[in-house]
């Protein structure tokens, strides 16, 4: 399922405050964002208590029950973790990765809130999660019958909203800082092969075994954990920002002259990251028109040029990266910026096209 409009973490509990009362919700994401506890966090916060079933490992009389008899007459005896006295919060997790047996049991126990003879509880609501078949993940088709008994909401990952959330969790300072930095590192989309992937649960759990071993971690050991969490970039560009940490070496010293680019090779992933950390300040900071810009743009413009040259002498595909457009092909720093540069550095921009 495509989804038209997104919500937001921070967004989705108000949505299922008025939705999932009234009605049963199905929640679409990407793995590894978070709809797990925020169902659970939701669920908390309406007093609830949230039984989860994950629909890869049900069969229909998990849910149907089990016949028995009554006065001579047979009926189903629903499960006792769904046939509950008191309200409660059903989540169904993987439900779309149920089996198509699985999934039609669902159907009275969403539409009609009963199963048999039981009914659930006024106040109970009912909250279904699943990931997109485009996301690589376990999903398999969701009958038509089953897609219209739920209202559909789409989750993305949002970098601010984990880090409020990272904050006051205890998340590593590094792993804060990092993304911080960087937020378009915080979820990269799940590749087609069978390795790691960047996801908030991704940093999460690379914060947990950071916070084990300690900040004397090895270079190496963290090297390890990064590659085991992580797309292979962005563990590189973190184990390089690590690096800065540790060696007090960062893009606001080169840009103020106290520090120059790291040279030597070993110190190539370092300044790959600094190479990317620069592109993306200038992508926030330069103004899209000079005639405009204040001083300070102007004369991180100014400085900018110099440090291309500078780069370029030290690695010509550092110097590249910085200036290369976006993956469309489009440009991402101001025309008037990259006239001059192609002006005063003919070489990068010869190299460029």
């Amino acid at each position: 399922m495509q989804a038209t409009i997104t919500v937001t973490p921070a967004q989705l509990p108000e949505l299922l405050l008025h939705v999932a009362v009234v009605r049963p919700v199905f929640l679409w994401g990407a793995p590894g964002i978070g709809k797990s506890s925020l169902v659970r966090e939701f669920a908390d916060s309406l007093g609830l208590d949230c039984v989860t079933l994950l629909g890869t490992q049900l069969a229909p009389e998990d849910l149907i029950g089990v016949p028995e008899l009554v006065g001579g007459r047979s009926r189903f005896a629903p499960p006792e973790t769904i046939a509950r006295p008191e309200p409660y919060c059903l989540f169904l997790d993987e439900l779309n990765a149920a089996s198509p047996e699985v999934q039609k049991a669902f159907y009275s126990l969403i539409l009609d809130r009963r199963i048999g003879t039981y009914e659930l509880p006024a106040g109970s609501v009912v909250i279904g999660a699943g990931n997109r078949a485009t996301d690589n993940a376990l999903a398999r088709p969701m009958a038509s019958a089953l897609i219209n008994r739920l209202v559909h909401v789409h989750l993305r990952a949002s970098s601010d909203d984990w880090l409020k959330w990272a904050a006051a969790n205890g998340i590593h300072p590094w792993i804060i800082d990092y993304l911080t930095q960087r937020p378009d590192h915080l979820w990269s989309p799940p590749p087609k092969t069978e390795e790691p992937f960047s996801s908030p649960r991704a940093w999460h759990m690379l914060s947990d075994v950071l916070l084990s071993y300690g900040d004397d971690i090895s270079d190496e050991t963290l090297g390890v954990l990064a590659f085991g969490t992580l797309s292979n970039a962005h563990a590189s560009a973190f184990r390089a920002y690590v690096k800065t940490v540790r060696h007090a070496y960062d893009l606001e010293a080169v840009l103020k002259g106290d520090a120059p680019w790291p040279r030597r090779p070993e110190e190539r992933d370092l300044l790959y990251f600094l190479a990317e950390a620069f592109r993306a300040r200038l992508i926030k900071e330069l103004p899209a028109d000079k005639r405009g810009a204040s001083s300070r743009g102007r004369d991180l413009g100014f400085r900018a040029k110099t440090l291309l040259v500078e780069l370029a002498e030290i690695s010509l595909e550092c110097a590249q990266l910085v200036i290369a457009n976006d993956a469309d092909g489009t440009p991402v720093l101001p025309t008037w910026f990259l006239v001059e540069v192609g002006r005063d550095v003919p070489r990068l921009m010869a190299a460029r096209s």
